[in-house]
């Protein structure tokens, strides 16, 4: 791979049997920026832009990585989400566009200005929690989460975005040991919702390297982490506190109608950029 031409032929060429050329376009474009600093604009408008001996060497170690299914945001150890740069690892999952929407949600329903205090159940790498407060620098912003690994990443994300948020090792779905003196006006939540029947149709990119803990769901009980939260979320919620909730589109009518029976009210489910329905905000009577 002498030249960026060559690199996105190659990569083309060797990635067509895990990606779409669209997908594997989009990956070289970003490896190829990562390496040479370039823009997109820049690398599409001069092709024949010639690599030097160690940009080609690093190309064709992540492409060996590439072609084992490893997701490319674990290769290069990092990721954007909100404009913002994210650290990831196999502890956490690859923040997703559709969460960005989420998060824009929340924004939009909380307001900026506002002293408000709010939990993300299920932080992961941090990116709700870190991306909400340095939106809402106001907010008094806490995170939960089963994986000390994930925590521990999430913790040098905050760091390394210059926000303050108070992280917690606790088990949601043992939340009556989960103690907060003063009750909260917003309580969000991307939890595991993947089930077997889910899981069958996924890329192997994300079943077999994206941490299990954070995906999956047992099959005969996919509300299992929803309900856990929303009984959570009755105890410690202000009254007219809000809920939101990240989905599994085939379970957005079940999710409303659980949410219904738990004192729960103006319950709406939004679709995503793709028309799927992915997102439920809802306030506590």
């Amino acid at each position: 791979m002498k030249t960026v031409q060559d690199a996105f032929n190659t990569f083309k060429q060797t990635l067509a049997p895990l990606y779409d050329a669209q997908e594997a376009d989009a990956i070289t474009t970003l490896v190829l920026s990562e390496l040479t600093g370039y823009s997109k604009a820049k690398l599409k408008a001069f092709p024949e832009t010639e690599l030097t001996d160690e940009q080609s060497k690093k190309l064709s170690g992540i492409l060996n990585q590439l072609q084992t299914g490893h997701p490319l945001q674990y290769i290069l150890g990092h990721t954007e989400f909100y404009g913002l740069s994210f650290e990831v690892n196999p502890n956490v999952l690859i923040p997703r566009p559709e969460t960005e929407e989420l998060v824009s949600w929340i924004i939009e329903s909380a307001g900026t200005s506002s002293a408000i205090s709010l939990l993300d159940i299920g932080t992961g790498s941090g990116c709700i929690a870190i991306t909400l407060k340095h939106e809402m620098q106001q907010a008094t912003v806490s995170a939960i989460d089963i994986s000390t690994g994930a925590l521990e990443t999430a913790k040098r994300n905050a760091a390394n975005n210059k926000v303050e948020v108070n992280f917690i090792h606790a088990d949601i779905l043992a939340h009556e040991h989960i103690k907060f003196n003063e009750k909260l006006d917003v309580i969000v939540s991307n939890p595991p919702y993947v089930t077997e029947t889910d899981k069958r149709q996924m890329h192997t990119n994300v079943t077999d390297f994206e941490p299990h803990s954070a995906l999956f769901v047992p099959e005969e009980n996919p509300l299992l982490f929803y309900n856990a939260i929303a009984d959570f979320a009755v105890k410690k919620l202000k009254s007219n506190g809000l809920l939101f909730f990240e989905i599994n589109e085939s379970y957005g009518k079940a999710t409303v109608d659980m949410l219904s029976l738990k004192s729960f009210t103006n319950i709406e489910l939004k679709k995503d950029m793709s028309g799927r329905d992915r997102m439920i905000k809802c306030v506590l009577l």
